[in-house]
């Protein structure tokens, strides 16, 4: 079964009964395409060790009872049932650092977080770059520990009201409120400590994919002291925005055209802020499927990341910062 389009596959499923794991897997919306054909077990794994990892402010998830659990398909490692946000840095050789920064939100439906594919190994790439990272790990949506009960869980994320994949509507803040606090509090943390991690409060941006690009989008919009300096946004949603304010940041959007959950639907989102007058820049690749990340495959996906740090380069934030 071709893992390039997870929303076709898991109606499919859905309707075949197939397992729960692969169910999960297929919806999760992050992990969905490696190079090859790995592993997809979701392989329980002890929590890993973290000890750079700085606990937000923003307080446990209100009736969070399940136990945060850490599994481990394709290869790479997922989080669940986070129930109190976490912001971990990455910071860059102090010789080579430029002052900029980025937040990173990994995806996964704000039901898991693809932490190492789209959480430390970006970080670890945007050091290589001179950039300081600072992985979030955000308050998730609570689902069962058992891999039956979490399957159950997704089916229901399926029949159910979803968040809105217009980051601009009004409700978009209202739905995402723990996520968003929790972003806001990462801005607060980082500039709290600048001087610290040798950052420059004004030049932190964020990028986030999938579920944390839409996370990322609404700081952008509704973040009021986030203020993120640019923004990326990698096979997150495209829709458009009625209002995109005057001061929006620049923003890099990166999408395959054969991804099963955000392609096919236009480039609304592109439109909107050209329409505003802000600087943007879109990527959309022939193949690439959904949740490539830092992922080797043999597509022109792959080459995601260059593009994004070229365009972080023509703006100025690959320089060193003056003094």
């Amino acid at each position: 079964m071709p893992l390039h389009s997870p929303a076709r596959h898991a109606r499919q499923t859905l309707r075949r009964g197939c397992g729960p794991l692969l169910l999960a897997l297929l919806v999760i919306g992050a992990g969905l395409a490696p190079a090859h054909a790995l592993d997809d077990r979701m392989t329980p794994i002890a929590t890993p060790a973290q000890p750079d990892a700085i606990k937000l402010p923003t307080g446990p998830l209100p009736d969070a009872k399940n136990p945060e659990v850490w599994h481990k398909p394709y290869g790479s490692v997922f989080a669940r049932n986070v129930p109190e946000a976490t912001l971990t840095p990455f910071l860059p050789d102090p010789a080579k650092a430029t002052g900029a920064a980025v937040i990173v939100a990994p995806g996964g439906g704000f039901r898991s977080l693809s932490m190492e594919n789209e959480g430390w190994d970006v970080a670890r790439a945007l050091n290589e770059k001179g950039v300081a990272a600072f992985v979030l790990k955000y308050r998730l949506n609570q689902t069962p520990a058992d891999l039956d009960g979490f399957a159950e869980s997704i089916r229901q994320m399926l029949s159910g009201p979803r968040p809105p994949r217009d980051p601009g509507a009004a409700n978009a803040a209202q739905m995402l409120a723990p996520q968003l606090a929790d972003a806001r509090a990462a801005f607060a943390l980082v500039r709290s400590r600048a001087k610290e991690w040798n950052v420059d409060p004004d030049r932190i941006g964020m990028i986030g994919f999938s579920a944390g690009a839409m996370l990322t989008l609404t700081t952008a919009l509704h973040g009021e002291d986030a203020r993120p300096a640019f923004i990326g946004n990698i096979y997150g949603p495209i829709a458009a925005i009625e209002k995109v304010p005057a001061d929006a940041p620049p923003m890099f959007v990166a999408l395959a055209a054969d991804d099963g959950l955000f392609s096919n639907t236009g480039f609304g989102l592109v439109e909107s802020w050209q329409k505003a007058g802000r600087p943007v820049e879109f990527h959309y690749y022939e193949q690439g499927g959904h949740g490539f990340g830092m992922y080797q495959k043999e597509t022109t996906s792959t080459g995601w990341f260059e593009a994004w740090a070229a365009w972080l380069k023509m703006h100025g934030y690959l320089d060193r910062r003056k003094s």
